[in-house]
């Protein structure tokens, strides 16, 4: 039994086009699609994830899906939306990156569960390894002309007078490969949808070009919108790079605050596009959050619900505390429990100063950590006065001039956490 796929993404904001045909062809019975995943590292990043949404909602709506790992095209590199060309990977580095790419999916599609529509995996590297150079250009290339291929948008803005660099023959040739690809999966898997971003439309309809004219077939084609941020800033960057779906690139914690920290408007988009909730309950949430902007209702939930997603619920509920710790009620055992890695991250750009393990095994009194061996203020006298006032706090509780800070309050064995009020930060770190 299948449902409405394209009815699902439209509603969603997740498509952009699709070939005449595409919807009845979907509606006559369960039908086979594939996504195409660049494996150019060990983990997806966010951008990946508008491709495996539409892969999912696919399986959902009772069809099969397929992941392409592009171990072929990896090795040449995609001009689409570059405007320079990639590095390229060898054998070992893109077997090591096909698996951990594997296992990410795996949170996601039903690879297993023997079911007629469980999705498959597949590598274009397996059927292109051995297809010699002259075989390539006689049995595929002499069905596309050069004046088909300069048309394609990739191409054109490449050899533009804009573009810095022109376009090597590898890269002119992509868009066989990846045609030749679609050709290949129909004829064996008949896999008669290819679905991408946008900016795959003139590879993805080559594909079908290529099964009309050597397959005899109808292969169709169906693309999302790019995503793209209301600031107009790069979606899926941060300061740091990009936000990957492997947390020992991006922290769970710094994967939650991306999703926390989105504006208004993009979370009212996002939260069709990332996670699986239902219609009406997000109408709903829309509704409570414009009724409430400054409650971030649609931003928490967004948040909570890619990170379980992507990571799991222990994940998010450590997220959710270490975020509490720089905005909430959070205590001195709460801060004991985060990992160095987290800690760092929550206190990014906090002031700090070196304090040796000796100072702290004998006993670092309050003067001393406050000012005379730290400058965290600016006098003895000032920081007497703090004191006084009840404003100082040492791991998030407050302290009188009398307290010593001894290896008991070590965070992590490393760090000591001093406040003063509740937004001046400073960390000691122990040398």
């Amino acid at each position: 039994m299948t449902t409405n796929f394209v009815e699902e993404l439209t509603w969603r904001g997740m498509l952009h086009d699709a070939m005449p045909g595409t919807e009845e062809h979907l509606l006559s019975g369960m039908q086979s699609a594939y996504v195409g995943i660049d494996p150019t590292a060990d983990s997806l990043h966010i951008g990946h994830l508008v491709g495996v949404m539409m892969l999912r909602h696919f399986q959902l709506a009772g069809h099969k899906p397929y992941a392409l790992i592009g171990g072929a095209t990896g090795m040449i590199g995609d001009p689409s939306g570059k405007s320079t060309e990639r590095n390229l990977l060898d054998e070992a580095t893109l077997a090591h990156n096909q698996a951990a790419i594997k296992a990410q999916l795996s949170r996601f599609l039903d690879f297993n569960s023997g079911k007629d529509n469980s999705a498959v995996l597949v590598n274009n590297y397996d059927w292109m390894k051995d297809f010699s150079f002259l075989e390539f250009i006689r049995d595929v290339g002499k069905h596309i002309t050069v004046n088909y291929m300069m048309a394609k948008d990739s191409v054109k803005k490449r050899l533009s007078a804009e573009a810095k660099e022109g376009m090597s023959f590898t890269e002119f040739t992509y868009q066989l490969v990846q045609g030749y690809d679609f050709l290949h999966l129909y004829r064996e898997y008949n896999c008669t949808l290819q679905m991408g971003g946008s900016d795959q439309w003139g590879n993805i309809t080559t594909g079908t070009e290529l099964i009309r004219r050597i397959g005899g077939g109808k292969g169709f084609a169906l693309t999302c919108p790019l995503i793209t941020k209301a600031d107009g800033t790069k979606f899926g960057k941060s300061e740091g790079g990009n936000i990957w779906l492997d947390s020992e690139r991006t922290s769970p914690y710094k994967f939650y605050q991306y999703w926390l920290n989105t504006s208004d408007e993009d979370a009212e988009k996002y939260i069709k596009i990332f996670t699986f909730l239902p219609k009406d309950e997000i109408e709903n949430l829309v509704k409570m959050h414009q009724e409430a902007p400054h409650l971030r209702v649609l931003q928490k939930r967004l948040a909570d619900e890619v990170t379980v997603m992507v990571h799991s619920q222990e994940d998010l509920d450590n997220a959710v505390k270490a975020s509490d710790i720089l905005f909430g009620k959070s205590t001195s055992s709460d801060l004991k429990k985060l990992n160095e890695k987290t800690f760092l991250e929550v206190f990014e750009g906090v002031p700090q100063a070196e304090v040796t393990k000796e100072d702290i095994d004998n006993g670092l009194d309050m003067i001393a950590a406050l000012a005379a061996k730290t400058g965290f203020l600016g006098s003895n006298g000032e920081a007497r006065r703090e004191l006084k006032q009840n404003s100082i706090s040492v791991n998030k509780e407050k302290v009188k001039e009398d307290y010593i800070i001894s290896s008991e309050d070590l965070i992590n064995n490393k760090f000591v956490l001093l406040q003063r009020g509740k937004k001046n930060y400073f960390v000691l770190v122990i040398k």
